[in-house]
């Protein structure tokens, strides 16, 4: 049996079981870090004339010069011992993945719902969503909530496993710092619209073709023909195009309404509708956490089969 297909499946499996182990470092992570020096590169050369060109020099300033080390760092590894290798590889991988901490942020979300804790829950969701929960009511929240789990779950779980697969510990490097930029510049205000649209770009090459193999997960282990439906109908309408399929998939799957209106900066922005059926509830967070894990057990799964297969017939 070739040890380096076996050893794909063998780092996501850990990877993977590290992150629900043990969560995110509460101390110096490394995307944490990764963030606090893209807001003083973005601080210094977000000023002037030729904001494009100065965003894209930042993004090649702060991914590069990582990812390069990272590679440096597991190929010289290789040459010294494969299994030390193999292990900073699915170190990288759980610095890389969020999925217990999407559960750890949207659980008590639906806890609090249910227990008709309404301050409480505005303050968790606030957390993790940029829109206003200041005055949002038990739907808004709820909808927040769900629209964050399947949209991340793409964003924070699967793009950064399709990526470990093609490239191992820096192809999730690189996912996850290009995707906390897009999180971080990737927006369409005057102060980023120029500076950010590499980030925002280069963040949606990477995720179109995870984006879509997540939303034929979504789609396989929901409702799949109104998944399917949604999808179809549905995500040209989002602005995002990777978010747009991802999120009505997901919806459709779980057969509830998400989008429409939310706050932004004291502005009610009317975004497409996603899914169908009855707005969500706190009770639908858990099931979006559910469909979440399924996928995550799916892609394991599938990474496994497809890895033994390989090592058999290599």
């Amino acid at each position: 049996m070739d040890l380096s297909f076996a050893a794909i499946a063998i780092m996501v499996l850990l990877g993977v079981l590290l992150d629900m182990r043990l969560g995110e470092a509460t101390r110096w992570h490394p995307l944490v870090g990764f963030g606090n020096l893209a807001i003083r590169v973005e601080k210094k050369l977000n000023v002037g004339d030729y904001r494009f060109l100065r965003g894209a020099f930042a993004w090649i300033l702060v991914v590069l010069p990582l990812v390069a080390l990272t590679w440096t760092l597991t190929f010289a590894l290789a040459q010294f011992d494969m299994l030390i290798a193999f292990a900073v590889h699915a170190l990288l991988l759980y610095f890389c993945l969020g999925l217990r901490s999407l559960r750890d942020h949207t659980l008590p979300i639906a806890r609090a719902l249910m227990d008709d804790d309404l301050p409480q829950a505005r303050t968790l969701t606030a957390r993790i969503v940029s829109r206003d929960t200041t005055q949002a009511e038990e739907s808004d929240l709820a909808k927040a909530g769900v629209e964050s789990l399947l949209e991340n779950g793409n964003d924070a779980v699967f793009g950064t496993l399709f990526w470990f697969v093609i490239a191992g510990g820096p192809g999730a490097v690189l996912f996850r710092l290009a995707n906390t930029l897009d999180a971080m510049w990737g927006y369409r205000t005057p102060r980023f619209n120029d500076f950010g649209c590499t980030a925002a770009r280069i963040d949606d090459a990477l995720s179109f073709i995870p984006a879509r193999l997540t939303a034929l997960s979504y789609a396989l282990l929901g409702n799949t023909r109104l998944a399917w439906q949604c999808w179809r109908t549905q995500a040209p309408a989002w602005s995002s195009p990777n978010a747009g399929p991802v999120m009505s998939a997901g919806a459709g799957a779980l057969n509830i309404s998400l989008g429409g209106a939310a706050i932004y900066d004291g502005e009610v922005e009317q975004r497409p509708s996603l899914g169908s059926g009855p707005r969500a509830t706190g009770k639908d967070i858990p099931r979006a956490w559910r469909l979440v894990a399924l996928t995550t057990a799916l892609w394991v799964g599938v990474i496994c089969l497809i890895s033994i297969a390989g090592a058999l017939y290599a």
